[in-house]
C-alpha cells in the first residue's frame, strides 16, 4: 500500500496552489510528446534523468508505466494512463481545499514577517480571477485568505461573521421570479451590505478540443445525449444553469449526467479532458488551461459583497485601491473570458441587482390606479 506524504516550500516568488509530485509531470510529458526524449525536452531535463526516474518509479510501484518499441512512439500503459488521470482529477477536485490550505499558511507567515500586513478573509465562488488577484495582492502587502465555496455559502458566511468579503456571481438584471432572485435576495440587504465591482466573465460549455460533438447550446446537450459534468447545488454556476434551463424549456432529467457534480470549474474541465464527460458548465479560463474548447453561453458579473461597516477598514481600502489600479486591470484582461467591470467601485445594490424594486413598482401601480 503506497501512502501520500505532504510538504511545502517557502519562496519570495510564491507559485500555484498545487500539491505536486514530479512523476505525474513525467507521465503527462510522455503522453503529450510520445517519446522519452520529447518528454525530457519539454521538462528541460536530461534524457538520462527522465529514463532513470521512470524506471525508479516502476520499481517502486511494481508496475510498468511506459511502453515503447524501436521506431514506434512511447505511450503510457493502461495503468500509467489511469494513474495520471486519477491524479489530475484529484488535483482539480481538491483545488478549493488546497487553495484554502495555502491561504492559511500564507496568513501565518505574512504576520510573522510583517505584522502590519493587511489580511482580508474571503468566502467566494470558485474563480480564476480571484486566484490571480490573491497572487497579485501579495506584492502590495495585502493577503487574501480565500475559502472557495458556493456563492450561497459564501454570502451566508459573510452574514454569520465568518469572513469580511463574499464573492458571488449573477447575470445583470435577472428575470423576475428567477432562481437567482429567490436564492440571493433573502441573503442580501440594501443598507446592510455593499457590493464591490470585481469583473465580468463568460460562462459556457467546456468541451473537448475541436468540439467533436459540435455542441453549441444546452439544447444540443439534450438532443445529442452528451454526458454532462455539472456543478454542485449551492454554487452560483448551478443556479445559473437551472435558470437557463427554465428559460429554454429544457428539463434537467433530459441532460445525461446532470447529477454528476464537481466542486470547481477546474474539476469540470478535468472531467472533460479525461473523457469521463463530453461537456461541462464552467468558465473559459478553466477550459483553456486544460487545452479544451469553449462555447460561450452567457456573460455575468462577479461581485464582492461586504458589510457596509467594513468599507472603511484599512484592509478593505487597500483592496479597493488595488482593484482600481491599471496594473491589476491589465492583468485581468490577460485571463481568457475576463474583463474589468467597475473594478473597485462601490455599486448600488438596487441598480445592479434590482430585485428590491419589484415591490416598489407594484406599489406605485396600485397607487396610480
Amino acid at each position: 500500500m503506497h501512502r501520500v506524504s505532504l510538504h511545502y516550500s517557502l519562496s519570495p516568488e510564491g507559485g500555484p496552489a498545487l500539491l505536486k509530485n514530479p512523476l505525474f509531470d513525467l507521465l503527462q510529458a510522455v503522453h503529450e510528446t510520445g517519446s522519452i526524449n520529447g518528454a525530457a525536452k519539454a521538462l528541460d531535463l536530461s534524457y538520462r534523468h527522465v529514463w532513470g526516474e521512470l524506471k525508479r518509479w516502476e520499481s517502486s510501484l511494481e508496475r510498468t508505466l511506459v511502453t515503447w518499441e524501436k521506431g514506434r512512439p512511447a505511450q503510457l500503459t493502461e495503468f500509467g494512463a489511469k494513474l495520471m488521470w486519477a491524479e489530475r482529477q484529484a488535483q482539480a477536485r481538491l483545488l478549493p481545499q488546497i487553495t484554502a490550505l495555502r491561504a492559511d499558511l500564507d496568513r501565518v507567515f505574512a504576520v510573522a514577517f510583517d505584522e502590519s500586513a493587511h489580511i482580508l478573509t474571503f468566502f467566494a465562488s470558485h474563480d480564476a480571477a480571484l486566484s490571480a488577484l490573491s497572487d497579485h495582492a501579495r506584492d502590495q502587502r495585502l493577503h487574501l485568505d480565500i475559502r472557495f465555496t458556493g456563492s450561497v455559502d459564501a454570502i451566508r458566511a459573510l452574514n454569520e461573521g465568518r469572513c469580511t468579503m463574499a464573492g458571488f456571481h449573477a447575470r445583470h438584471d435577472p428575470a423576475v421570479g428567477s432562481l437567482a432572485q429567490k436564492v440571493y435576495k433573502p441573503l442580501l440587504r440594501p443598507g446592510l451590505h455593499k457590493l464591490i465591482g470585481f469583473t465580468r466573465r463568460t460562462q459556457g460549455l467546456i468541451v473537448a478540443a475541436g468540439n467533436p460533438l459540435r455542441l453549441q447550446s444546452l439544447g444540443d446537450l439534450a438532443l445529442k445525449r452528451a454526458r454532462l459534468s455539472n456543478r454542485a447545488r449551492g454554487t452560483g454556476t448551478r443556479v445559473l444553469l437551472e435558470d437557463l434551463l427554465t428559460e429554454q424549456g429544457i428539463r434537467s432529467h433530459d441532460l445525461l449526467g446532470y447529477e454528476n457534480e464537481e466542486p470547481s470549474h477546474a474539476a469540470v474541465a478535468e472531467a472533460v479532458a479525461s473523457g469521463t464527460a463530453d461537456a461541462g458548465i464552467g468558465i473559459e479560463a478553466s477550459a483553456r488551461a486544460r487545452g479544451l474548447d469553449f462555447v460561450p453561453l452567457v456573460e455575468e458579473h462577479y461581485y464582492l459583497a461586504c458589510l457596509k461597516s467594513s468599507l472603511e477598514q484599512p484592509a478593505t481600502q487597500s483592496l479597493l485601491t488595488l482593484l482600481a489600479s491599471d496594473a491589476w486591470q491589465q492583468k485581468l484582461r490577460t485571463l481568457p473570458g475576463y474583463s474589468p467591470d467597475a473594478s473597485g467601485e462601490i455599486l448600488s445594490m438596487s441598480k445592479v441587482l434590482p430585485w428590491w424594486r419589484f415591490r416598489e413598482r407594484k406599489h406605485a401601480t396600485a397607487e396610480s390606479a
